[in-house]
């Protein structure tokens, strides 16, 4: 088999079990394995660390599949028992598979932190959505889709068109990336339900796999606040929070994205919630001068939530990044009531949750205004986040209330 050398001391992270092996510590490469291909990982002294998936265009030059010096050679039906046991961990109350609730949406595969690293499944009343992001991920993708579909998936899509392979040296959507790779094709819409609030998703044309199932729990939470509130829910998308906030007994709803096709599909959302219509707004427009324009009006809010996307990649963005969070947060805070409720969060990996708080605490400082933590959040639990892989905790947020 072919073989990667590390260069001496570098091992240690591998036998930490960590999954990912940087161009940086790799001495040689012997063979000539193809992108995505098997490779053998060891040590300055030829001693065996595991097995992993080559990606030669990337930093990231090796992604482990298995550890040890008696570990497991990855093949076709390791791969498939490694998502038929991720799948097993979703397993619900009574031993209900995921995959047999019409409602659920769900996550069946949270790369790395299951074992599989750059590989998503979600699964939304049955329907499966992909998205392989790393060359190994890639290499087995027949195989991955088989799995699912052995699992009682109705049909497996390809949401492959993330920017992330480019990194990777992969092709991009204009290359086949996105479409059935097994079983049927899915619906326009597929519907999902979280408690009394159901959402319409569009797994061809919506963001990441078609719904931001990571936030479930936290929607859960901001809604929990918003009792009597007028709310302002920026990047609103399809109206998750917004959703979540009339459900627990809002006074209005704002919603504020900058993609008609978004507020559209929002607009159906509001309109399946029990009891009918709210007193509900949709506005189109940039969050950053939207909230400029409120502020210079003197509009005011008792609860706004911002979920904007990642402002942030790598480490080398980050500090650009914490500009940014410092100004949504900032203009936020003035538009907030005296008691009102502010919910903010960051999905940018490379910002710690210690970070993430002191670019609020900032932001506070700056609008002269005193709040409380009252909640933490975090990714769902179908989000897990492997204890050898910190970087899988990307998702945090706040739950600010002014005093």
């Amino acid at each position: 088999m072919d073989r990667v050398f590390l260069k001496v001391g570098r091992e240690r992270s591998v036998e930490r079990r960590h999954p990912w092996i940087f161009s940086g510590a790799v001495e040689r490469v012997e063979g000539a394995p193809d992108v995505g291909g098997t490779v053998a990982v060891c040590d300055s002294k030829g001693c065996l660390l595991g097995y992993g998936s080559l990606s030669p265009a990337s930093q990231i030059r090796v992604r482990m599949l298995s550890f040890g010096e008696d570990a497991t050679v990855p093949d076709s039906e390791c791969v498939k028992r490694l998502v038929a046991e991720s799948i097993a961990r979703r397993v619900g109350q009574g031993g209900v598979s995921p995959l047999c609730e019409p409602w659920r949406g769900v996550r069946l595969v949270h790369g790395e932190s299951d074992g599989l690293p750059g590989v998503v499944a979600d699964s939304y009343g049955g329907w499966c959505v992909v998205q392989l992001a790393s060359a190994g991920a890639e290499r087995w993708k027949a195989e991955i889709a088989s799995a699912l579909m052995d699992a009682g998936a109705k049909g497996v899509y390809n949401r492959s068109d993330v920017d992330s392979r480019r990194r990777e040296g992969l092709p991009d959507a204009a290359d086949g990336t996105v479409g059935v790779l097994a079983g049927g094709e899915p619906p326009e819409l597929i519907e999902i339900r979280e408690g009394e609030i159901r959402c319409l998703v569009d797994v061809r044309r919506g963001h990441k796999t078609g719904f931001y199932l990571d936030q479930r729990e936290a929607r859960a939470q901001v809604g929990a606040f918003a009792a009597g509130r007028e709310v302002l829910n920026c990047f609103s998308y399809t109206g998750g929070f917004g959703l979540a906030c009339a459900a627990g007994g809002a006074k209005c709803v704002e919603n504020l994205d900058l993609s008609k096709p978004a507020l559209e599909l929002a607009e159906r959302n509001f309109g399946l919630l029990d009891g009918g219509r709210r007193q509900v707004s949709f506005t189109c427009a940039d969050v950053f001068k939207q909230l400029r324009l409120y502020r210079d009006q003197g509009r005011q809010f008792d609860m706004i939530v911002l979920d904007p996307p990642k402002f942030a990649d790598t480490k080398a963005q980050l500090m650009r990044a914490a500009r940014g969070y410092k100004d949504i947060n900032l203009l936020a805070m003035k538009l907030l009531r005296k008691g009102g409720v502010l919910a903010t969060f960051s999905c940018s990996g490379a910002m710690s949750p210690e970070f993430f708080e002191t670019v609020c605490r900032e932001a506070a400082w700056d609008a002269h205004r005193d709040f409380q933590i009252v909640a933490h959040t975090q990714q769902a639990a179908d989000h897990p986040v492997a204890l050898s892989f910190p970087e899988g905790a990307y998702l945090k947020g706040l739950i600010l209330r002014s005093r």
